[in-house]
């Protein structure tokens, strides 16, 4: 999954932005308002970690441009401002959670990963796809209650398309959601991964669409 950190801070940026890489995340970061509401409406992200007190442009009018532009992206208010007043304008502005300064890296991992989840219609951290089940706290999948090697990137790709079960989703919307913006991956890397996938887990787990990339169906 791919996250957006908006925050003036470089050394707690630093440190949030290990931590999410750490948890399995691509991370692009922005250190003042005006870079972040810019990435936040160019780039497609799966969440986004905003601060209230920025420079340039205040997190607030940033959130609110997003929302007013249609940019659904789920986002975690982060501020060292923890009057409920604040807390609430922030809720009614678009925000879908808040964390206030000082907090543990962990809780913010954890809040992030389930914001990713409830946006893509899903309530339990362990997606299940017929005989497949994928841990998104840990990265970890297993096939018939056999745990399966993955690699860092193999993980990735697997926990996008589950999340998007039942969806098509193209080589480029997969790319781009597991790779941050720095990163140009070839064309053809995303096939491999999913490849690798297959003979892994099961060649039949995700289906070709011919033209428009690649499905793994809901399972009852």
């Amino acid at each position: 999954m791919r996250v957006l950190v908006v925050e003036d801070d470089s050394r707690l940026s630093a440190q949030i932005c290990a931590a999410l890489e750490a948890a399995g995340f691509a991370v692009d970061k922005a250190d003042d308002g005006e870079q972040g509401g810019f990435l936040g409406e160019t780039e497609p992200y799966d969440a986004a970690v905003l601060d209230l007190g920025l420079p340039k442009r205040e997190g607030g009018a940033v959130l609110r441009d997003w929302r007013r532009k249609g940019v659904k992206t789920p986002v975690l208010i982060l501020t060292a401002r923890d009057s409920w007043r604040e807390k609430v304008e922030a809720l009614d502005a678009g925000a879908d959670d808040y964390l206030a300064k000082p907090f543990h890296t962990a809780e913010l991992v954890a809040r992030l990963r389930a914001l990713i989840r409830r946006s893509s219609g899903w309530a339990d951290p362990v997606l299940r796809a017929g005989d497949l089940e994928f841990d998104t706290r840990t990265g970890e999948a297993s096939l018939n209650g056999v745990a399966v090697t993955l690699t860092a990137q193999e993980s990735r790709v697997l926990g996008y398309l589950l999340l998007n079960a039942g969806r098509v989703v193209s080589r480029v919307e997969i790319g781009e959601h597991v790779y941050g913006y720095e990163s140009d991956p070839d064309s053809n890397t995303i096939e491999v991964f999913v490849g690798r996938l297959r003979r892994k887990l099961s060649a039949d787990l995700i289906q070709t669409e011919r033209g428009r990339g690649y499905i793994i169906r809901k399972t009852a």
